[in-house]
Formats: structure tokens, sequence, C-alpha cells
């Protein structure tokens, strides 16, 4: 009986978090973006991912070492996962205290959600 008391426990966590977890379920705003990855994309990788993200950084701390950010074509094959810890309400990276405010992360999910042009 216990187990399923904590499967059930386990699974309202997820339902209460999951809203916005998959670049799947986010539409690209009518219109488009006008973020690119010159005006955006770039910019934001430099300053809040590629500490860690990035094929030269020198301590990861735990970023696989597969997973790197150092080009446009590098975040659209992980855009999926980027989606799902850093963008819209989903905050689980860049690790630490701070990190971008929300209006940032939710134009990092308009620009994820249309493409990373």
């Amino acid at each position: 009986m216990r187990t399923i008391g904590a499967v059930f426990a386990l699974l309202a966590l997820v339902a209460c978090g999951a809203a916005n977890e998959s670049l799947g379920q986010r539409s690209c705003p009518s219109g488009g973006t006008p973020l690119t990855y010159e005006t955006f994309g770039a910019e934001f990788f430099g300053q809040w991912c590629e500490s860690c993200h990035a094929a030269s950084a020198t301590n990861r701390n735990g970023a696989p070492p597969d997973v790197t950010f150092d080009t446009q074509a590098e975040v659209i094959t992980w855009k999926d996962r980027i989606y799902a810890r850093a963008a819209d309400d989903n905050t689980s990276m860049p690790l630490g205290p701070d990190g971008p405010d929300s209006t940032t992360r939710h134009q990092l999910g308009d620009w994820l959600a249309c493409g990373a042009p």
C-alpha cells in the first residue's frame, strides 16, 4: 500500500510541473519571432550556458561532454532538452541561484518553438 501512495505522490508532482515541459507542446507565436541566433541565441548561450556546455569548458560541473552549445546547429540538436530545462517556466538550468529572468526565458521559449532561427 505504501508503494501505491508513493506512486500517486510522484504522479502528482509530475502533473504539477509538466505544464511547459515539452517543446512539442509549445507553439511558435503567430507571426513567428524577430529573434535570431545572431540577435538572441548566441548571446543567450554565451552568457548562460557555455561555461559548462562549451567544448572548451574546463569545469563542466557535471554537464555531459557531448552536450555542447557552441554553434546554432548544436543548439538545434539539443533544443528539446534545452527547452525542458531552461525555457518558459522550466528553470532547472542554468545551475545556481542566478539565471535568466522570466522575460528572457520566455524569449528562449519563443525562439526554440520557432525552430531556433
